[in-house]
């Protein structure tokens, strides 16, 4: 079944994807999941350098890719929609978010055109952003999506993705009611800090309230390779002015002021 009809009056472009399908246990979207496209490495590079948003375009609607979003948005701001908002399109790959692990779905998956970290993660131009904002303003309104359900693709795959990045300009959206955000908590001499090779109770306390905030995080009290992805995920989002996947008194008290202004009542405490 091939979209026939835009879901969203925004919609400019209409480009059919094969690749989609039924929604399992979800009648409903219930989150949106912001990528970037990035470029591919080797004999393709070159092609993806010099018409970015063409070659994105023709590989989410290519069946030999098994790839696909509900939407792509374009530098200058036009909207182009694949798949319809009905169906799974296959976005997030291999994720969990608050204990979920299919988030194809239960989210609509929307691609930023942006050539990433490989290429040194250029600006995303303001007709973008002010698209991309609309563009969930609407299918949060059409579907009911909290704001906080608003999230990155490497929120719900920590060490596996990084898109759309630190230079994604999360508090633009914020401040149009789109996603969750805080002011970066400030940092404190002499605090306390945990980092890759500590263990014990705090930091299990820790990897509970990352958990409590919906990442996957695993509650060993180790702080290992995983527990550092997910700090790393978490500062990319959320703490952006260092990215080290340290868990320092700024990171921890950023990640406490999301848990507050999300809503989610907790007693693990670091």
């Amino acid at each position: 079944m091939l979209i026939e009809t835009p879901d969203c009056p925004l919609v400019a472009e209409l480009c059919p994807s094969p690749n989609h399908g039924e929604r399992i246990g979800c009648a409903t979207p219930d989150m949106i999941l912001l990528h970037y496209t990035g470029a591919p490495a080797g004999a393709q590079r070159e092609e993806w350098l010099r018409d970015p948003g063409g070659q994105a375009l023709a590989w989410l609607v290519n069946p030999l890719a098994s790839v696909s979003a509900h939407y792509l948005v374009r530098e200058d701001g036009c909207i182009v929609q694949l798949v319809s908002e009905t169906r799974r399109a296959w976005h997030a790959g291999r994720a969990s978010w608050l204990g979920l692990t299919d988030i194809n779905s239960c989210s609509i998956g929307i691609e930023i055109v942006n050539l990433g970290h490989e290429a040194g993660l250029p600006e995303f131009p303001q007709a973008q952003v002010a698209a991309v904002t609309a563009l969930c303003k609407s299918a949060m309104g059409r579907h009911g999506i909290a704001p906080w359900r608003v999230l990155a693709h490497s929120d719900v795959a920590p060490g596996r993705k990084v898109d759309p990045g630190e230079r994604f300009p999360w508090d633009a959206l914020a401040r149009e009611g789109v996603g969750l955000w805080t002011p970066e908590a400030p940092s404190a001499p002499g605090g306390r800090v945990y980092l890759e090779g500590d263990e014990g109770q705090p930091v299990r306390a820790l990897q509970a309230m990352f958990a409590l905030f919906g990442y996957g995080a695993q509650i060993t009290g180790v702080f290992d390779a995983q527990t550092k992805a997910v700090v790393e995920a978490f500062q990319r989002h959320w703490r952006r002015s260092r990215i080290d996947g340290v868990a320092d008194v700024s990171t921890v008290a950023t990640l406490r002021d999301l848990i507050a202004a999300s809503g989610v009542s907790h007693s693990a405490e670091v």
